[in-house]
Protein backbone atom coordinates (compact mmCIF):
# COMPACT_ATOMS: atom_id res chain seq x y z
CA UNK A 1 0.00 0.00 0.00
CA UNK A 2 1.50 3.17 -0.96
CA UNK A 3 2.22 5.49 2.22
CA UNK A 4 1.84 9.52 2.40
CA UNK A 5 4.92 11.55 1.56
CA UNK A 6 3.76 14.12 3.98
CA UNK A 7 3.54 14.33 7.48
CA UNK A 8 2.09 17.01 8.27
CA UNK A 9 -0.32 19.62 6.08
CA UNK A 10 -1.82 22.95 5.28
CA UNK A 11 -5.47 21.84 3.55
CA UNK A 12 -7.00 25.38 2.65
CA UNK A 13 -10.58 25.20 1.50
CA UNK A 14 -12.47 28.26 0.23
CA UNK A 15 -15.87 29.18 1.58
CA UNK A 16 -17.21 28.38 -2.10
CA UNK A 17 -16.17 24.80 -1.46
CA UNK A 18 -18.82 24.70 1.29
CA UNK A 19 -21.63 25.92 -0.15
CA UNK A 20 -21.56 23.65 -3.16
CA UNK A 21 -24.18 23.68 -5.48
CA UNK A 22 -25.81 26.40 -3.86
CA UNK A 23 -23.42 29.04 -4.27
CA UNK A 24 -23.74 30.64 -0.94
CA UNK A 25 -24.29 29.46 2.86
CA UNK A 26 -23.61 26.23 4.18
CA UNK A 27 -24.82 23.32 2.68
CA UNK A 28 -25.18 20.15 5.00
CA UNK A 29 -24.96 17.44 2.27
CA UNK A 30 -21.40 19.31 0.42
CA UNK A 31 -20.23 19.50 4.52
CA UNK A 32 -20.35 15.75 4.57
CA UNK A 33 -18.88 14.85 1.51
CA UNK A 34 -15.93 17.41 2.51
CA UNK A 35 -15.89 15.57 6.03
CA UNK A 36 -15.60 11.84 4.57
CA UNK A 37 -13.15 13.40 1.84
CA UNK A 38 -10.74 14.53 4.88
CA UNK A 39 -11.57 12.02 7.20
CA UNK A 40 -9.57 9.29 4.53
CA UNK A 41 -7.04 11.47 4.58
CA UNK A 42 -6.55 11.72 8.71
CA UNK A 43 -7.16 7.53 8.46
CA UNK A 44 -3.36 7.83 6.47
CA UNK A 45 -1.89 8.64 10.23
CA UNK A 46 -1.20 12.55 8.67
CA UNK A 47 -1.39 15.61 10.93
CA UNK A 48 -3.58 17.72 9.12
CA UNK A 49 -4.60 21.50 9.91
CA UNK A 50 -7.51 23.26 7.69
CA UNK A 51 -7.64 26.97 7.08
CA UNK A 52 -11.44 28.29 5.84
CA UNK A 53 -12.43 30.72 3.96
CA UNK A 54 -16.00 32.87 4.05
CA UNK A 55 -16.24 33.58 0.72
CA UNK A 56 -19.91 31.72 0.81
CA UNK A 57 -21.23 34.02 3.20
CA UNK A 58 -19.23 37.12 2.60
CA UNK A 59 -16.56 38.32 0.33
CA UNK A 60 -14.43 41.64 0.33
CA UNK A 61 -16.00 43.42 -2.56
CA UNK A 62 -19.43 42.91 -1.55
CA UNK A 63 -18.06 45.93 1.37
CA UNK A 64 -16.73 47.99 -1.07
CA UNK A 65 -19.67 48.05 -3.37
CA UNK A 66 -21.39 49.24 0.22
CA UNK A 67 -19.10 51.71 0.66
CA UNK A 68 -17.92 49.89 3.84
CA UNK A 69 -14.47 50.59 5.72
CA UNK A 70 -12.38 48.11 4.36
CA UNK A 71 -11.32 46.90 7.80
CA UNK A 72 -14.63 46.44 9.09
CA UNK A 73 -15.75 44.49 5.62
CA UNK A 74 -12.42 42.05 6.95
CA UNK A 75 -13.87 41.48 10.13
CA UNK A 76 -17.00 40.41 8.61
CA UNK A 77 -15.24 37.94 6.72
CA UNK A 78 -13.35 36.26 9.75
CA UNK A 79 -16.22 35.75 11.18
CA UNK A 80 -17.63 33.88 8.12
CA UNK A 81 -14.61 31.92 8.37
CA UNK A 82 -15.29 31.26 12.09
CA UNK A 83 -19.34 29.68 11.18
CA UNK A 84 -17.60 27.52 8.12
CA UNK A 85 -15.26 26.19 10.67
CA UNK A 86 -17.85 25.10 13.52
CA UNK A 87 -19.88 23.70 10.78
CA UNK A 88 -16.71 21.48 9.15
CA UNK A 89 -16.12 20.36 13.19
CA UNK A 90 -19.79 19.08 13.58
CA UNK A 91 -19.35 17.20 9.97
CA UNK A 92 -15.98 15.57 11.16
CA UNK A 93 -16.82 14.85 14.89
CA UNK A 94 -19.94 13.01 13.75
CA UNK A 95 -17.69 10.61 11.64
CA UNK A 96 -15.39 10.22 14.76
CA UNK A 97 -12.40 12.36 13.97
CA UNK A 98 -11.16 14.21 16.51
CA UNK A 99 -11.81 18.03 15.49
CA UNK A 100 -10.45 21.59 17.19
CA UNK A 101 -11.22 24.96 15.87
CA UNK A 102 -9.02 27.80 16.70
CA UNK A 103 -9.78 31.09 16.20
CA UNK A 104 -7.48 34.24 15.55
CA UNK A 105 -10.33 36.43 17.21
CA UNK A 106 -11.20 35.97 20.80
CA UNK A 107 -14.00 33.59 21.08
CA UNK A 108 -13.77 31.67 24.12
CA UNK A 109 -17.83 30.37 24.12
CA UNK A 110 -17.48 28.63 20.66
CA UNK A 111 -13.59 28.01 20.22
CA UNK A 112 -10.16 27.79 21.27
CA UNK A 113 -7.79 30.99 20.61
CA UNK A 114 -5.21 30.43 17.96
CA UNK A 115 -2.06 29.22 20.21
CA UNK A 116 0.63 28.02 18.48
CA UNK A 117 2.18 25.84 20.36
CA UNK A 118 -1.04 23.93 21.45
CA UNK A 119 -1.97 23.45 17.75
CA UNK A 120 0.98 21.90 16.81
CA UNK A 121 0.35 19.64 20.46
CA UNK A 122 -3.50 18.78 18.97
CA UNK A 123 -1.44 17.87 15.14
CA UNK A 124 0.59 15.66 17.46
CA UNK A 125 -1.68 14.14 19.03
CA UNK A 126 -3.87 13.38 15.66
CA UNK A 127 -6.35 15.97 16.00
CA UNK A 128 -7.61 18.07 12.66
CA UNK A 129 -7.38 21.44 13.90
CA UNK A 130 -9.42 23.81 12.10
CA UNK A 131 -7.90 27.40 11.69
CA UNK A 132 -10.73 30.41 11.15
CA UNK A 133 -10.79 34.43 11.86
CA UNK A 134 -8.08 34.67 9.34
CA UNK A 135 -4.66 36.67 10.60
CA UNK A 136 -6.97 38.14 13.23
CA UNK A 137 -6.20 41.31 11.59
CA UNK A 138 -7.72 43.12 8.76
CA UNK A 139 -5.80 43.41 5.03
CA UNK A 140 -4.82 39.94 4.68
CA UNK A 141 -6.56 37.48 2.74
CA UNK A 142 -7.25 33.26 3.97
CA UNK A 143 -4.58 32.38 1.53
CA UNK A 144 -1.97 34.70 3.57
CA UNK A 145 -3.69 32.63 6.52
CA UNK A 146 -2.53 29.05 5.09
CA UNK A 147 0.73 30.38 4.61
CA UNK A 148 1.58 31.90 7.82
CA UNK A 149 0.12 29.01 9.76
CA UNK A 150 1.78 26.42 7.60
CA UNK A 151 5.02 28.01 8.81
CA UNK A 152 3.97 28.27 12.30
CA UNK A 153 3.49 24.59 12.19
CA UNK A 154 5.90 23.40 10.23
CA UNK A 155 4.22 21.67 7.88
CA UNK A 156 5.41 20.00 4.65
CA UNK A 157 2.93 21.26 2.46
CA UNK A 158 -0.19 23.28 1.43
CA UNK A 159 -3.33 21.93 -0.24
CA UNK A 160 -5.04 24.67 -1.96
CA UNK A 161 -8.63 22.94 -2.82
CA UNK A 162 -9.50 24.51 -5.92
CA UNK A 163 -13.74 24.56 -7.21
CA UNK A 164 -13.67 23.26 -10.55
CA UNK A 165 -10.31 23.83 -11.87
CA UNK A 166 -7.50 21.09 -11.71
CA UNK A 167 -4.20 22.97 -11.36
CA UNK A 168 -2.59 26.51 -12.45
CA UNK A 169 -3.41 27.76 -15.82
CA UNK A 170 -1.92 30.98 -18.25
CA UNK A 171 -5.30 31.91 -17.95
CA UNK A 172 -8.98 31.44 -16.77
CA UNK A 173 -9.36 27.54 -18.61
CA UNK A 174 -13.30 28.07 -17.95
CA UNK A 175 -13.26 31.21 -20.53
CA UNK A 176 -10.50 30.81 -23.00
CA UNK A 177 -10.26 27.92 -24.10
CA UNK A 178 -6.24 28.35 -25.21
CA UNK A 179 -5.43 28.53 -21.27
CA UNK A 180 -2.16 26.38 -21.10
CA UNK A 181 -2.18 24.21 -17.43
CA UNK A 182 1.06 23.96 -15.59
CA UNK A 183 2.25 21.13 -14.21
CA UNK A 184 5.39 22.54 -12.20
CA UNK A 185 6.11 25.65 -10.62
CA UNK A 186 8.06 28.29 -9.07
CA UNK A 187 6.67 30.90 -6.42
CA UNK A 188 8.42 33.77 -8.98
CA UNK A 189 6.28 32.15 -11.79
CA UNK A 190 3.32 32.98 -9.80
CA UNK A 191 4.48 36.41 -8.92
CA UNK A 192 6.00 37.07 -11.98
CA UNK A 193 3.66 35.31 -14.36
CA UNK A 194 0.66 37.17 -12.13
CA UNK A 195 -1.17 33.98 -12.22
CA UNK A 196 -4.07 34.09 -9.83
CA UNK A 197 -2.79 31.15 -7.58
CA UNK A 198 -2.71 33.25 -4.14
CA UNK A 199 -1.95 36.71 -3.41
CA UNK A 200 1.10 38.10 -3.72
CA UNK A 201 1.27 38.57 0.41
CA UNK A 202 0.96 34.60 0.43
CA UNK A 203 3.22 33.71 -2.30
CA UNK A 204 6.16 35.75 -0.50
CA UNK A 205 5.88 34.13 2.43
CA UNK A 206 5.40 30.56 0.75
CA UNK A 207 8.50 31.18 -1.02
CA UNK A 208 10.12 32.47 1.76
CA UNK A 209 9.75 29.82 4.28
CA UNK A 210 10.54 27.14 1.28
CA UNK A 211 7.06 25.95 1.80
CA UNK A 212 5.89 23.40 -1.44
CA UNK A 213 2.10 24.51 -2.42
CA UNK A 214 -0.27 21.61 -4.73
CA UNK A 215 -2.74 23.25 -6.21
CA UNK A 216 -5.60 20.65 -6.83
CA UNK A 217 -9.35 19.92 -8.16
CA UNK A 218 -11.31 20.03 -5.22
CA UNK A 219 -14.61 18.94 -5.97
CA UNK A 220 -13.57 15.27 -7.68
CA UNK A 221 -13.48 12.33 -5.14
CA UNK A 222 -10.32 11.11 -3.15
CA UNK A 223 -8.13 13.92 -4.61
CA UNK A 224 -6.95 14.82 -0.99
CA UNK A 225 -6.07 11.37 -0.40
CA UNK A 226 -3.94 11.33 -3.99
CA UNK A 227 -1.92 14.38 -3.19
CA UNK A 228 -0.95 13.26 0.31
CA UNK A 229 -0.06 9.85 -1.43
CA UNK A 230 1.99 11.80 -3.62
CA UNK A 231 0.10 10.90 -6.95
CA UNK A 232 1.06 13.68 -9.60
CA UNK A 233 -1.95 15.82 -10.11
CA UNK A 234 -3.09 19.37 -10.59
CA UNK A 235 -0.04 21.76 -9.76
CA UNK A 236 3.09 21.03 -7.57
CA UNK A 237 4.48 24.71 -6.83
CA UNK A 238 8.19 24.71 -5.33
CA UNK A 239 9.27 26.22 -1.93
CA UNK A 240 12.74 26.70 -3.37
CA UNK A 241 13.74 29.02 -5.89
Amino acid sequence: MAEPIYNRVVLKISGEAIAGDKGFGIDPTTIQTIAHEIKEAHDLGVELAIVVGGGNMWRGKTGEEMGMDRAQADYIGMLATVMNGLALQDGLENLGVPTRVQTAINMSEVAEPYIRRRAIRHLEKGRVVIFTGGTGSPYFSTDTTAALRAAEVKADVIMMAKNNVDGVYSADPNIDENAVKYDELTYLDIINKSLEVMDSTASSLSMDNKIPLVVFKFNEKGNIKRVILGEKIGTNIRGKV
